[in-house]
């Protein structure tokens, strides 16, 4: 799904300017757009942009969706800021304080906050930033602007580090967003910015568009971000809610309203333990003194009975009550498994909720095993069997309503993180061709 973020300088309001970026936004196929400054506030209805539906806002800050899709949730915390819940991805859309520093300054540790309050919910931090992240990021003439101050920055570089984010176009050279002649000079800045989730950069592009500001077809002076991520939003007449996901204790539920997921009909039935259990058993157990094992979405359970066959305390529990595995009382396990679950479960926020919940049950200095479907799998898998494809993967039964996504030990580290996970020390690894995996520790406390 393409979003288009740009500053419209309060040009929408103009029928030339409103022709142009409707010209633009259908030639791109854009879906949503996300718009700093789309018209004089004063008294004034949001214009109409043929194609789209209005979703929220105001003059300062505002977000319309493509007519065929139904319009997110859109809230406004503050006026320079603005909450857009897009499925499983949270946006917060921005146009910090053209004027005062220390207003930006502030604004910056909010969002900070904010986004540490998401507790790990992927992030797409957008909009005009109004300063320049890097010295090379803001030009006055041939040197750097003194614009941005060096609190600024280092509040910048706070949010960055702190909510995990990646500035997706900080390139060595600067594609500046906005240029204006100032006092005789030219005035240089990238200061339109797409702010996002770091184990989100693999699927989600971000490529900045300067044919806005220039040319005859030119509808603003800001270039404009185009935003690619793997979202699919219902359409603007649904069917009926069918489920709501989380099952998993202290989390609030998810309701998705395009098709039912069932994770758990992807569960297969196991005679014997899977070949990533037998490895756990041969491998990791006796190096790393394991004495309680819990198969975190074990399914039927082979694989607990077979951890019990060599002599662990071992448990299991599985979300769907039909599996009979209800969640353990107890915690502080030497080792969680969690085996073939991620893949089945439809986007990124779904996934690090899962391995919050896991790491929940290991103690102190003990250890995760997570095992994955690869990627290759995956999408061999979707070719060979026409699958269509849904969020940043696959529907590997619309009717049985289950998900699959390949991914590999890379990703799996990077969304372990936002759990408070760590790749094991020592480089532990399992002998498991074929599928990805990370053995994970959780720190001691």
């Amino acid at each position: 799904m393409l979003l288009a973020s740009v500053n419209l300088n309060k040009r929408l309001g103009a029928a030339g300017a409103r022709s142009n970026l409707a010209a633009w936004l259908r030639e791109h196929g854009v879906k949503a757009v996300l718009a700093q400054e789309p018209y004089k506030p004063a008294g004034r209805t949001p214009p109409v942009l043929g194609g789209f539906t209005f979703a929220g806002g105001d003059g300062n800050l505002a977000v319309w969706i493509s007519e065929d899709l139904a319009p997110p949730t859109v809230s406004s915390p503050h006026t320079w800021v603005q909450r857009i819940d897009l499925e499983w991805l949270l946006i917060l859309q921005v146009h910090l304080d053209p004027h005062a520093s220390s207003s930006r300054t502030a604004q910056l540790s909010e969002l900070a906050a904010m986004a540490a309050a998401e507790a790990g919910r992927p992030l797409l931090v957008c909009g005009d930033f109004n300063l320049a992240p890097r010295p090379q990021d803001g030009l006055f003439g041939e040197h750097a602007s003194t614009f941005t101050t060096g609190l600024e920055r280092q509040t910048f570089r706070q949010l960055i580090g702190v909510s995990r984010l990646v500035d997706t176009t900080a390139e060595e050279t600067p594609a500046f967003t906005l240029e204006r002649v100032y006092a005789g000079k030219p005035s240089r800045f990238r200061c339109d910015l797409a702010l996002l989730s770091e184990h989100l950069t693999a699927t989600v592009s971000v490529t900045p568009d300067a044919s806005v500001r220039t040319g005859r077809q030119a509808f603003t002076d800001h270039s404009a971000l185009l935003i690619d991520v793997p979202i699919t939003l219902q359409r603007s007449e649904p069917t009926d809610v069918l489920f709501a996901l989380s099952e998993l204790s202290g989390q609030d539920p998810v309701t998705f309203t395009q098709q039912e997921y069932q994770p758990h009909k992807t569960a297969m039935s196991r005679q014997a333990p899977s070949p990533a259990a037998r490895a756990v058993t041969r491998h990791l157990t006796q190096p790393l003194n394991i004495r309680t094992v819990l198969d975190h979405g074990c399914g039927r359970g082979a694989d607990v009975a077979h951890y019990r066959s060599t002599g662990l305390d071992a448990e299991g529990f599985d979300p769907h009550n039909g599996f009979g595995w209800p969640r353990p009382e107890k915690t502080g396990f030497d080792l969680v498994t969690s085996m073939f679950v991620l893949n089945v479960l439809p986007d990124p926020w779904q996934r690090i909720k899962a391995l919050k919940d896991a790491a929940s049950f290991v103690r102190p200095g003990g250890h995760l095993v997570i095992v994955t479907r690869s990627p290759e799998e995956i999408t061999k898998a979707a070719a060979d069997g026409g699958w269509p494809s849904h969020h940043d993967g696959f529907w590997s039964s619309q009717t049985k309503g289950t998900f699959q996504r390949g991914i590999d030990a890379g990703e799996i580290t990077a969304l372990a993180s936002h759990a408070g996970l760590l790749p094991a020390a020592d480089a532990l690894a399992l002998p498991l061709p074929g599928v990805c995996h990370a053995v994970l520790a959780k720190p001691e406390e």
